[in-house]
């Protein structure tokens, strides 16, 4: 039987911590940052804490069953 695989994608975008929370980077970050202040630039370098429904998510794609 094959081995069950974690998803890659998530892999690269989320990491679960310690507590089991897990983290994200913030959206709307990457581009077109002229127009955004340097405070919502400087808050958006941080990373978020994904809520209840999302973390699950994320967490089943970490565990190898997200395919």
């Amino acid at each position: 039987m094959p081995k069950m695989k974690s998803h890659s994608g998530a892999k690269k975008r989320f990491k679960v911590t310690g507590t089991g929370k897990v983290l994200a980077r913030h959206s709307f970050s990457s581009h077109i940052l002229e127009k955004k202040s340097p405070k919502r630039k400087r808050h958006m370098a941080l990373a978020i804490v994904l809520v209840k429904g999302d973390a699950s998510r994320a967490k089943t794609m970490l565990n190898g069953n997200g395919r």
